[in-house]
């Protein structure tokens, strides 16, 4: 129930934002704030069908994600089994992205059609047990049923900023105004950054708890501590060349790299936090691996 509530808020917030810029839009150039609202309501229905079922194929598509055999990477699905086995979950499918970035996502539509991805770069840099502890993170996040609300809203936001982008056209280009122009230039500026907050208020609370589950699925907090610093590291080092950060949330570390602005929006807690929490948690349990 918790996680339909999600969604459904989810569905409703974002397609508010669509409205609002569908009503600044009609009524400044169609002089029908009417038909600048039901145009925008539409889209914003389609984008939320679109998304509902297909985001994690967008997703896995924008990353160039290939689903891989256990023939082709034997380690990677020994440990996705492994974790799978402990936390009671079917096995997902697996998925490579071609890049040195160090980094790891899970998607889908529910635990029986969950994809998790690595890519190329954290094959190379994380031990076993830390990989473990990456993948037990994306699981927790399967069991949790997180994946289709991050998902969904990696998707819609990336459509919301592309909308807020129209706006901005449009007011660069309005002739009805320097008032009018500036009201879309609002929009433009505002309904991106809403749209990121609202995904904010899904992905850090979710992580830390996605962190703590995983580490105790693998009685390990430290292992999933030592490779959130080492994956940290690797994505400052080498952020990534590909993909929206309207995604950055579905990752277990931020993969792209920001200013002191982007900063202030960070769609995850900070690492140094999050290892503290995980070693407290060893101490707690006196799960020390």
């Amino acid at each position: 129930m918790a996680g339909t509530f999600r969604m459904l808020a989810l569905f409703g917030a974002l397609t508010l934002i669509f409205v609002v810029i569908g009503y600044v839009i009609g009524a400044l150039f169609f002089n029908d704030w009417i038909l600048g609202s039901v145009m925008f309501l539409i889209f914003a229905g389609l984008m939320n069908f679109v998304s509902y079922f297909w985001s994690d194929k967008i997703v896995l598509w924008s990353y160039r994600a290939k689903i891989v055999s256990r023939a082709e990477q034997p380690r990677l699905y020994n440990i996705v089994n492994k974790v799978c086995l402990k936390a009671n979950l079917p096995m997902p499918k697996i998925a490579i992205v071609a890049t040195q970035t160090p980094n790891a996502f899970a998607t889908g539509r529910n635990k029986d059609r969950a994809v998790v991805a690595v890519t190329e770069g954290i094959l190379s840099l994380l031990s076993d047990d830390e990989l473990e502890g990456v993948l037990a993170h994306e699981m927790a996040h399967v069991k949790d049923r997180d994946i289709l609300v991050m998902s969904v809203a990696a998707t819609i936001a990336g459509a919301i900023s592309f909308a807020a982008r129209m706006a901005l056209w449009s007011s660069l280009g309005s002739r009805r105004g320097n008032g009018n122009g500036l009201l879309l230039l609002l929009v433009a500026i505002t309904a991106p950054i809403a749209a990121l907050l609202l995904r904010l208020a899904i992905s850090r609370s979710r992580e830390y708890k996605a962190d703590k589950e995983g580490a105790l699925m693998i009685q390990r907090p430290l292992a999933l501590a030592r490779a959130l610093e080492k994956l940290e590291e690797g994505n400052r080092r080498r952020p990534m060349d590909r993909g929206s950060p309207a995604t950055s949330s579905l990752f277990i570390v931020n993969p792209f790299r920001g200013g002191s602005f982007v900063t202030l929006f960070m769609t995850h807690p900070p690492v140094a936090a999050r290892v503290r929490r995980l070693e407290a948690l060893a101490e707690q349990t006196g799960y020390i691996g």
